[in-house]
């Protein structure tokens, strides 16, 4: 959706999430940290609330993610900023040239995407990074927003973990049951899968990461190369052409 009503949806949906009070136990652990901090960013002021998305509002390609982590978005307030794994997410596609800087660190830093939007099954740092069943449910209806508002121009979904996979799975079940795959493909890396998501006259792409967690990173789970080659793959089943990497604003 775009214009003016595009820009005025958008926003409504920013400020709902924002403002979210659904899961008592995510509010709590999110404002807690906020308030506690980490030593290294005690000067800081934490965000300490429901984070939304970010990214090209016209883009083909969605990537979604886990949920804030707790000294990163939460801190921040944008999707994979301020922590690790935003340094190889933002990383690789600034290499696929969806992204003008290689990292990000705070809002505001003139970090932009081009064809590409982040964000995440969860909307609030959980504690240890495991959101419960009934937390993810309540976040769904923003993830089917803003799946709604990128509209037919989403090509691919690149999820980031069992999560994010098992996330899209369940969009599709709530948009078009009766047009799911059977039997229902298992996440692993790099898996590919067709879905009708429900934003268009065709289906859309799943596409499987693993997470760049450092549990993964650090391990070689997950390496630069494997992480390039997913992204990769994303952008030449969206369609993209070669564009100049966005300016800075």
């Amino acid at each position: 959706m775009t214009g003016r009503a595009g820009r005025a949806a958008w926003s409504a949906l920013e400020r709902a999430i924002v403002k979210c009070e659904r899961c008592p136990r995510l509010r709590e652990h999110c404002a807690t940290i906020a308030r506690v901090r980490r030593r290294a960013f005690r000067t800081e002021e934490y965000w300490g609330r429901p984070v939304t998305g970010f990214g090209d509002r016209r883009a083909r390609i969605l990537v979604l993610g886990l949920a804030p982590a707790a000294h990163g978005a939460n801190r921040t307030g944008r999707m994979f900023t301020g922590d690790r794994s935003g340094t190889w997410l933002y990383g690789a596609l600034n290499r696929a040239r969806l992204a003008n800087r290689p990292e990000s660190s705070q809002r505001g830093d003139g970090l932009v995407l081009r064809g590409a939007f982040v964000t995440a099954a969860c909307r609030c740092a959980p504690p240890q990074n495991k959101p419960t069943p009934i937390e993810l449910a309540a976040c769904a209806s923003y993830l089917d927003r803003e799946l709604e508002l990128l509209g037919s121009s989403l090509r691919v979904v690149l999820a980031l973990g069992r999560i994010a996979w098992d996330a899209v799975w369940a969009r599709a079940r709530r948009a078009a049951p009766d047009r799911l795959p059977r039997p229902r493909a298992a996440f692993s890396h790099g898996a590919e899968v067709r879905l009708d998501l429900g934003i268009g006259s065709s289906a859309a792409w799943l596409v499987a990461s693993y997470h760049p967690s450092q549990q993964n990173t650090l391990t070689g789970r997950l390496t630069r190369p494997m992480l390039d080659r997913v992204v990769g793959r994303a952008r030449q089943l969206a369609g993209l052409p070669d564009l100049p990497v966005p300016s800075t604003p």
